[in-house]
């Protein structure tokens, strides 16, 4: 079967073709400036980047430029060639507990989800009504960031605020990154030979979370009601008091819109260091011995390392591993270091060799990076979200 996998933001849509069960990749790219001037498009095939600069004034536009290319490439000489496609989808509240073949009814459900997702949500079911245009007889399977974490008791996706909020507003920790949490689930499994895991897994990227995995289900993760809860991310601040957010407005006359933007978009590594984003960028000027990349970067690794501890408390010390994946934890090699430094106290040690070998630039991605005598393996392995969406289309549609 080949499935189609995309996944559409409010100005970009990014695809890939998989051929399943083999789980080759055929084909993928990548829409950049839909509806805004100098948009253009990326593909990858056969190991070849190609960029096109052509005017996207909608998602509708993309899909078509995505069909020609299909077609342009021999990936398909048919519509009907396209088995599936599977579609991300960020929030799905606590309606949807799995992915799900897309009806008119499930486009209804996930547009009461807009207010939860405003940024995200209209955007993709704009982009799932474009695909339905062109490919009407193909079927559709949503995957959502918030199943995965649907698992979660009372006591850890509730806040501690009125009761009433949860069931008139559906205000409750959702979690994301599901689908990676997902997929880390899933591999974990088979290389651990175990069909129940307990496992911390830690995505850490540009965005990041942490999720406490029992029995192979997700019973706890770092995101929140947003994305922008938990640990501190790239340009996100993570967890802080919410109190700071009125006196701020008190002190500096700024709307809670402009508030809300600096805690998504300008704090994090960002805002301690005052220049980067990128934990690339951190390591470089530590180096250089900027004090305030110095600062970000002990921020950073304490806070992670303060949710794997608490992990490791509701999981009992029962943990079979930690994973480390998502760009820094794939490629970071400095950085896991100190993170895992930092775990010394739970028996738990770097083994530098066995590290320095890993990266996504490298010739070996994924493996073992503790010591042999380590009381928990640190495991570092490549997440493929594309993949999961792939796996949970076939697995509905075949």
């Amino acid at each position: 079967m080949k499935i189609l996998c995309v996944n559409a933001g409010s100005s970009s849509l990014k695809f890939n073709v998989i051929e399943l069960p083999q789980k080759n990749e055929l084909i993928s790219g990548y829409f950049e400036k839909i509806g805004i001037a100098d948009s253009f498009y990326n593909i990858k095939i056969n190991g070849e980047k190609i960029k096109k600069e052509v005017e996207i004034k909608n998602h509708l536009d993309a899909v078509n430029y995505l069909k020609e290319e299909l077609f342009n490439n021999n990936i398909i000489t048919s519509l009907d060639e396209i088995d599936g496609v599977g579609h991300r989808l960020v929030h799905g509240g606590d309606k949807f507990k799995d992915s799900v073949v897309i009806t008119d009814e499930v486009l209804k459900e996930c547009e009461k989800f807009n207010d939860l997702a405003p940024l995200h949500n209209p955007a993709m079911l704009s982009c799932i009504k474009a695909f339905k245009e062109v490919m009407p007889t193909t079927p559709m399977v949503g995957v959502f960031d918030t199943s995965f974490h649907q698992t979660m008791p009372e006591e850890n996706f509730l806040y501690s605020v009125p009761y009433s909020w949860y069931k008139d507003f559906s205000i409750r920790k959702y979690g994301f990154h599901g689908t990676s949490h997902k997929y880390i689930t899933k591999v974990m499994k088979e290389k651990l030979n175990k069909e129940n895991i307990n496992i911390i897994n830690c995505h850490i990227g540009s965005g990041g979370s942490i999720c406490c995995i029992k029995d192979s289900k997700s019973y706890d993760t770092t995101m929140g009601f947003s994305p922008n809860a938990g640990i501190t991310m790239g340009t996100r601040s993570g967890d802080i008091d919410y109190s700071i957010i009125n006196y701020y407005i008190e002190k500096t006359g700024k709307s809670l819109k402009e508030v809300d933007l600096i805690l998504n978009k300008q704090s994090g590594l960002l805002g301690i260091s005052e220049k980067y984003s990128d934990h690339r960028d951190i390591e470089k000027a530590m180096s250089e011995g900027d004090r305030l990349s110095i600062l970000a970067n002990d921020i950073y690794i304490q806070k992670i390392a303060n949710f794997i501890a608490q992990y490791y408390m509701k999981l009992e010390g029962k943990v079979d591993a930690i994973t480390l994946t998502a760009g820094t934890g794939e490629n970071g090699i400095d950085f896991r270091k100190s993170l895992i430094d930092k775990l010394n106290c739970f028996g738990i040690y770097i083994d530098e060799e066995a590290n320095s070998k890993i990266a996504g630039f490298k010739d070996v991605h994924e493996g073992i990076i503790t010591t042999p005598d380590s009381k928990i393996p640190v495991y570092v392995i490549p997440t493929n979200e594309e993949l999961m969406i792939a796996l949970d289309t076939y697995n509905l549609i075949k």
